[in-house]
């Protein structure tokens, strides 16, 4: 049968059962006794086709409304019905029903516009067949309506069986649709019986006026069609007005469910709204997100909703049973809305519309929610990088203390916690040397490591530059006291170690080396705050000491919070004039006792604390980042001394120390040249003095600075050569002009055949390479004869001269040049002068 392969099992089973039905009822009232009067004017063959057309007229005269998931259809089937049991035997209607019903369908079917499968017209035959059998009984039961004269029971009669006829095509039209879309019997039944009850009372009222009618006089009849006309269209106009009233209000709702902040809720609003809102079959709402992905959700009229990741959707031409709308807020595309219509129920021109309208406010839904999803991201994106280190993932310092505080608190009161501070040793020179891209690529990967290393409830942070903090929480309980540092300092030798396991940055192999602050208290005794402070002075201790870890020491506290004043006053005197002062010490020829040099050594006029030597302020200024200052000034000082000299015509070099920070900065020797021009001095009078802290490194950076200040005339010097292990190395990269022998071996010459050794081959080394060499912290007569036997050139110490004033060393110099003879210089025996 066609039609059978796209209709759903359930209603081929229906429609077979109706069919079954309507034809045993054809069949067993066509057999029943006829009743017709024996001077009847009209044959029995004419009374049954007028039955037959009037059966299939009321068909035809229908009016259609759109229910949930299917089109439902109301005709004059009540008035055909009552007026067919007035004129024929009730035998005859079921069979005049299924006739009428069929050929008038069929007619539809070929000549109106709506295709219907021969299934469907069985189907709507045999349920109304169905229904008339019904009907007939019902009526039959109640009285005997056939050329009877109508009295209030006979109408009475005839309205029962109308109600018949109305229930039983009600539910038979809402159990096909059920069936057929899988949607709850009941909204079916009830829809269609709200949209032909308006219309059953006039059938009714119809039914029986033609009946008087018939009984008074046939040719009354004449006079019905412009009444029933008239009907016809109050019907259809308040069937449509009703209809617009229930779309419009529905579609209030539905755009006012899509009124949501979450995308799922809008297009599962979306969808419910629009399967309710169409009566549609199928509805898909595929929305676009911000980052190119499709996401499409899809329900029918069964209900429930499928989502799934699709591809982009094609551009494939919907057919007539589908409408298919772009969602779009202004340039910006959302989705697209595909409503798939019911093949019988196809979508008119007002449902394009409503559709069009719908599908606007879809889109603004939709952008409304991928709006708010957005700022809701940008909220959590916000909240967590309140608290979390940008580059590293880790909770920064104002989580560590919030967290730390809390932590805290959460333990026992005598519950031994640990911190431990870690501070990445040479990061600036990093930072300097290979970029700042190397020195965020070295905290990730320093913080990865860290976070490797921590346990459950340890707290691991950020604390801003190349500080870390670690929280351990879970410290041992057990008896002896110092078993938590001893734990405690275990971890941060254990952390150290694997840290400083090599790795490579920005493509050069180097170790992370770091030093750690360890301070162990009980979880109630101080706040983080207070632990961080502690384990910042034993991470400071860690860095002076050489070590890579340390414990806090409260006897260190004072003087490390005393260290923090030094660097601030340490500013304000670097903006004054009469603080630090130079303190020059010359170097002597062993020979001629001339003036080889002199050395530039700072000190501090400390308005508060008094005279502080180098010693004293030197290791926090270079751990600082007032270094830069700071040497500038020095430099400037230096510079200027001898610019005097010059204008003195004394012709003597200046040496200042350079720590190994400086040289990491290649914007020094512009620096240098600008100061020696602003002085008019010439760039072989100043002497740079590198420790052999530079000499231990092989940066670029630092050869290429060294090598620029060489090429522009500046005498470089090795001071404490001989301490280190690098020195001879070094040698062979960077030309220098002069070695400086440290004291340490100058002063143990007489009673260590090592030291002498040393300071012999240092001798011998520096005449090789055509270098002078000068001897440090030379104080007595028996080490000025030692040196002098080793051949070395020039000495400097207290045993020629204290370091002196600025204005005391020009005379110094004038006298020392006037009395150089080329003979020995008279050894002096009262000691330094």
């Amino acid at each position: 049968m066609l039609g059978l392969r796209s209709t759903p099992r359930r209603v081929v089973v229906l429609t077979v059962a109706v069919t079954v039905t309507a034809l045993v009822a054809a069949v067993v009232g066509s057999t029943l006794p006829q009743r017709l009067p024996g001077d009847d004017p009209l044959p029995a063959p004419a009374r049954y086709g007028i039955a037959v057309g009037v059966l299939a007229v009321a068909q035809l005269v229908r009016l259609r409304f759109r229910a949930p998931a299917s089109t439902v259809s109301i005709s004059w089937g009540e008035a055909a019905l009552i007026i067919c049991l007035h004129l024929v035997p009730a035998g005859w209607i079921p069979s005049a029903t299924l006739l009428g019903a069929g050929l008038a369908w069929s007619a539809v079917s070929l000549f109106g516009g709506e295709r219907r499968s021969a299934l469907e017209i069985v189907r709507i035959a045999a349920s109304l067949a169905t229904a008339s059998a019904l009907a007939v009984v019902v009526t039959t039961a109640l009285g005997r309506p056939l050329l009877a004269d109508l009295t209030p029971g006979l109408a009475a009669a005839l309205a029962a069986g109308a109600v018949t006829y109305l229930l039983t095509t009600a539910w038979l039209s809402g159990m096909t649709i059920a069936l057929r879309h899988g949607v709850p019997v009941g909204p079916s039944v009830f829809a269609a019986l709200r949209g032909k009850l308006p219309m059953f009372v006039g059938n009714v009222a119809v039914g029986l006026v033609v009946v008087a009618l018939l009984r008074i006089d046939p040719r009354w009849l004449l006079l019905l069609p412009p009444p029933l006309w008239l009907l016809q269209q109050t019907y259809r106009h308040r069937l449509r007005t009703d209809q617009e009233r229930r779309t419009w209000r529905t579609f209030a709702e539905a755009t006012a469910a899509l009124n949501q902040l979450d995308e799922r809720a809008v297009a599962s609003a979306a969808v419910s709204g629009a399967l309710t809102l169409f009566h549609a079959e199928l509805v898909d709402v595929d929305v676009v997100r911000g980052d190119g992905r499709w996401r499409r959700y899809r329900g029918d009229a069964a209900g429930g909703l499928v989502d799934r990741e699709i591809a982009e959707p094609g551009d494939a031409e919907p057919d007539e049973h589908e409408l298919v709308r772009p969602l779009a807020v202004g340039a910006t595309p959302v989705g697209r809305l595909r409503v798939r219509f019911p093949r019988t129920a196809p979508p008119t021109g007002r449902e394009r519309d409503a559709l069009a309208a719908y599908s606007d406010a879809l889109a603004a839904a939709l952008h409304d929610a991928a709006t708010h999803r957005e700022l809701r991201l940008v909220a959590a994106r916000s909240s967590y990088e309140a608290v979390h280190d940008p580059l590293t993932g880790l909770v920064n310092r104002a989580a560590m203390l919030s967290k730390g505080d809390q932590a805290l608190r959460q333990l026992p009161h005598d519950h031994p916690v640990a911190l431990l501070l870690l501070d990445i040793d040479q990061f600036k020179e990093v930072n300097d040397t290979l970029g700042h891209a190397a020195g965020d690529q070295l905290l990730r990967l320093t913080a990865n490591r860290l976070g490797a290393l921590t346990r459950p409830g340890d707290l691991l942070g950020r604390l801003g530059g190349d500080e870390f903090a670690l929280l351990l929480t879970s410290v041992p309980v057990i008896g002896d006291r110092a078993a938590p540092t001893a734990y405690a300092m275990r971890q941060a030798r254990e952390i150290a170690e694997r840290l400083a396991a090599p790795t490579e940055v920005a493509g050069v192999r180097m170790s992370v080396e770091v030093s750690v602050g360890v301070v162990v208290a009980d979880a109630g005794t101080a706040d983080l705050t207070e632990l961080l402070r502690r384990a910042d002075i034993a991470m400071y201790q860690a860095k002076e000491g050489g070590g890579n870890v340390a414990a806090y020491d409260s006897s260190r506290d004072a003087a490390s919070t005393d260290q923090l004043a030094l660097l601030a006053e340490l500013r304000e005197a670097l903006e004054v004039d009469d603080q630090l002062v130079l303190a020059l010490q010359p170097a002597v020829d062993l020979t001629t006792g001339a003036p080889t040099g002199v050395e530039a050594l700072i000190r501090w006029r400390h308005p508060r604390r008094g005279w502080l030597s180098p010693v004293d302020f030197i290791r926090p200024v270079e751990n600082s980042e007032q270094l830069g200052t700071f040497t500038r000034y020095v430099l400037d000082k230096a510079l200027a001394v001898a610019a005097g000299w010059a204008r003195e015509g004394l012709d003597i070099p200046i040496s200042v120390n350079l720590s190994a920070r400086s040289l990491l900065d290649p914007r020094l020797p512009a620096e240098i040249a600008e100061a020696l021009r602003r002085h008019q001095v010439p760039a072989h009078r100043l002497v740079l003095e590198i420790t052999e802290t530079v000499v231990m490194s092989e940066l670029e950076i630092i050869d290429e600075v060294l090598a620029t200040l060489r090429s522009m005339g500046v005498q470089l010097a090795v001071d404490d050569f001989g301490t280190g292990f690098s020195s001879l190395t070094f040698l062979t990269r960077i030309a220098v002009d002069e070695l400086k022998v440290d004291r340490s071996f100058v002063i143990r010459m007489a009673d260590s055949p090592e030291a002498a050794a040393i300071v012999r081959t240092t001798v011998g080394l520096a005449h090789e390479l055509g270098l002078r060499v000068v001897a440090e912290g030379v104080e007595t007569v028996e080490q000025r004869t030692a040196l002098a036997e080793l051949g070395c050139t020039a000495a400097q110490g207290y045993h020629f001269f204290k370091p002196m004033p600025a204005d005391k060393i020009g005379a110094v110099l004038g006298t020392l040049l006037d009395e150089a003879r080329p003979n020995v210089f008279p050894l002096r025996t009262n000691g330094a002068s």
